[in-house]
């Protein structure tokens, strides 16, 4: 039991490592990404430049707040925070979707102010070239790790991340070309190329803000309420799917559905059907939380017999002997209840006035219950072996009236003990296995019935027969 629960939180604590580890570099290579842009900005006078530049600062800011995000989401459930701390990942995602307006707001501001009132004019160098092309490599480099880490740990902080370093690919592209046109004798193209900067981090921001509010108001992920129906659809013992709610919580899937099961069902059954329905989910969504409620309901060919005892099962009510008498246009039920031999008469109606009265209920007013009550033959008492003696006397008459009972033959397994009510003997016989299950009541009844009467200090005597004989 402890290592099924091992295992999981061993995965758990991988995850949670390599999702760490990718932030952190990350973020290091953020560090230095905008050192080296900013130091180039100010030494060429370009507005492209110092863009990527202030977007590079703004990735410190978002990578700080991954990091602690993935440090943070993967903790544990606790009292307070009964869904886990995944959508710690949503905020921070949230955060970095602001951040990237701002970052795209000041560049066009920058930008729109330099075109009405161009100052001085942009030095272009090999060096800032350099600088931007070796930006792009580390970008593309970082973004395919964030991308494989996000989709391995399903982390909605890392692929936030991912497709933020995939945007500063397009923006370091645009304020190459604007390096370019300056270069060729158009200084305006700077400004130009800020603006196609702000157009990249707006159109990221837009993609990254969408996501992470379906994320924080519980859209349910693309697709897997389809699954989960196939999976109703499909299950052995659903009846029909009757709620689905799924939402996500950083990496975690949380799912709450209800089905509708046979309440003819023992709970044993109910619980084996859960367990089934709980472990397809999981084989289909690996990072599912499910929780699932099976609800009883009556289905159309259930019969009169199954209503009755579904009714006694509810009240913990032991029923024998039920008959179901179709007369006319009307319908009669009876049965005997077994009840504590020691509880005051009284007791013992009101149990079956009730049933009774539970019953009518179920099948209708005009239906005539009827019960008897009897003791229950419940017996508990210290027993013992007797003498090999006794035991070799009891098996000498039962293989008597053997002879007198044809359809029992070779008695065997006989268990002779006394206790303070008398001798309980149990035996195994066999019987033609093409008999019927009445004959063979009846010819056991008959065989048990005359060894009692054969020996007064017998109290009880169990038959369990065995079918024996070619099939037919």
């Amino acid at each position: 039991m402890n290592g099924a629960h091992e295992r999981p939180r061993q995965a758990g604590r991988t995850m949670t490592s390599q999702k760490t580890r990718v932030a952190l570099i990350s973020l290091l290579a953020s560090v230095g990404l905008t050192i080296g842009k900013f130091s180039v900005a100010l030494a060429t006078g370009s507005l492209g430049i110092l863009s990527d530049a202030f977007h590079s600062l703004m990735d410190i800011g978002a990578t700080a707040i991954t990091f602690f995000a993935v440090r943070v989401s993967d903790k544990p459930a606790d009292d307070e925070h009964h869904y886990g701390h995944g959508k710690i990942e949503s905020v921070t995602a949230l955060a970095e979707t602001g951040l990237l307006f701002v970052i795209a707001g000041w560049i066009v501001y920058e930008a729109i102010h330099r075109l009405i009132a161009p100052g001085n004019g942009v030095e272009v160098t090999w060096w800032a070239v350099a600088v931007i092309c070796g930006s792009m490599v580390v970008d593309f480099n970082r973004s395919r790790a964030l991308k494989r880490a996000a989709e391995a740990t399903r982390s909605e902080a890392l692929a936030a991340d991912a497709l933020h370093f995939a945007s500063d690919l397009w923006s370091s592209a645009a304020v190459l070309v604007g390096l370019a046109a300056t270069w060729a004798g158009f200084p305006a193209g700077d400004s130009f190329a800020a603006i196609a900067v702000a157009v990249v981090v707006g159109l990221a921001g837009y993609r990254l803000g969408r996501r992470t509010i379906e994320s924080l108001t519980d859209t349910a992920p693309a697709g897997y309420a389809d699954i989960i129906a196939n999976i109703a659809r499909d299950a052995e013992g659903v009846l029909a799917l009757k709620r689905a709610r799924i939402r996500r919580g950083g990496s975690t899937v949380f799912i709450d559905a209800d089905v509708n099961v046979r309440r003819t069902f023992a709970f044993d059954r109910v619980n084996a059907i859960k367990a089934k329905f709980i472990d397809r989910v999981h084989r289909e969504i690996e990072d599912a939380d499910i929780s699932l409620t099976a609800h009883p309901v009556a289905i159309d060919d259930e019969t009169i017999f199954d209503k009755v005892m579904l009714v006694a099962a509810r009240r913990g009510v032991a029923m024998h002997h039920l008959t179901v008498q179709h007369v006319s246009d009307a319908l009669s039920v009876s049965f005997d209840i077994e009840v504590d031999a020691d509880w005051p008469y009284w007791k013992a109606h009101d149990v079956a006035s009730s049933l009774e009265e539970a019953i009518r209920n179920e099948l209708g007013d005009d239906v005539e219950v009827e019960s008897h009550i009897e003791p229950a033959d419940v017996i508990g008492v210290d027993g013992a072996d007797v003498s090999e003696e006794m035991i070799l006397e009891v098996v000498d008459k039962l293989e008597v009236l053997a002879e007198r009972h044809p359809l029992v033959t070779h008695i065997h397994d006989v268990r002779v003990r006394r206790n303070s009510l008398g001798l309980f003997v149990t035996l195994h016989c066999w019987v033609d296995r093409t008999l019927t299950v009445d004959e063979v009541h009846t010819a056991v009844d008959r065989f048990e019935r005359a060894f009692r009467e054969s020996r007064a200090d017998v109290r009880r005597i169990v038959t369990h027969a065995e079918p024996h004989g070619a099939e037919r």
